[in-house]
């Protein structure tokens, strides 16, 4: 099977075209980081009778995800370079729903993507306990589910100790991802996150999404103008427009190409 291994901000995938009949156990298989390619998961395209492209998302623990903001950026690089299709205005069906992607290029290569991820609920705080502590997050939905936090310093948030914790929290059955922000600025965010399925990744999409839509909600960003969303990545942009419509723009970038037998 030939791959592709793509990143957006760090948010490493596997990408093949095609979907076979065990896409969970070959994501355990393949991301693990020492004994396999390494990576946060699979990404598998294919065609759709309802948009241009589909695809499917599986974490790196066989997990099937909604939907990746970084993941569908290098999906729109991945089917233009490789002559999947010579649009520039693609249409992708995911389990959230349709998004429209616009390529920028040059040189016949996608340098960044913007997405329509859709609209963003946010919900009212809630008071979450955990191991005896009381701890404040929104929760947002984006397609799929987020716990946002805000606090006084994204680089000494606990991600790697509370995210897990507030991922399995009987407050989200299905799970949650789970965003430690810092407010650096009108319209300048600093995330970390801990993702559903993957724990600590270099960047989140929809997370930063989550993130954008919950400080406009707040009053500390404001709507309709570009927010600066700081991950250990890099740097996203995000637009929080009326009804709570978001866009995301940012890079996507091949690392190699690889194959493996099945």
């Amino acid at each position: 099977m030939h791959f592709t291994k793509m990143h957006g901000l760090g948010n490493d995938y596997l990408y093949v075209y095609g979907c076979p009949e065990n896409p969970e156990k070959l994501s355990v298989r393949l991301s693990q980081r020492h004994m396999g390619a390494g990576s946060d998961g699979m990404i598998w395209i294919f065609p759709s009778a309802v948009a241009d492209f589909q695809m499917r998302i599986f974490n790196a623990d066989g997990s099937e995800a909604q939907m990746c903001g970084n993941g569908i950026r290098c999906v729109g690089k991945y089917v233009y370079e490789k002559g999947y299709t010579d649009k520039k205005h693609l249409t992708v069906e995911t389990l959230s729903g349709i998004r429209d992607l616009e390529l920028f290029t040059a040189g016949g290569r996608v340098k960044k993507v913007a997405v329509d991820m859709g609209k963003a609920e946010v919900k009212p705080e809630i008071l979450l306990p955990v191991e005896g502590e009381t701890i404040t997050c929104t929760p947002v939905s984006v397609g799929n589910p987020h716990a946002v936090l805000f606090v006084a310093n994204a680089e000494a948030a606990p991600v790697s100790t509370l995210g897990p914790k507030l991922e399995h929290h009987k407050a989200f059955p299905g799970g949650v991802n789970v965003e430690f922000v810092q407010v650096l600025g009108r319209n300048r965010l600093r995330m970390r996150v801990w993702e559903r399925g993957s724990g600590v990744t270099m960047a989140c999409g929809t997370g930063a999404c989550a993130c954008a839509a919950a400080a406009v909600e707040k009053g500390f960003c404001g709507r309709e103008e570009t927010i600066a969303v700081q991950l250990d990545g890099g740097v996203l942009e995000i637009q929080v427009g009326p009804e709570n419509i978001l866009t995301m723009t940012g890079p996507a970038e091949t690392v190699y190409e690889g194959e493996v037998a099945l």
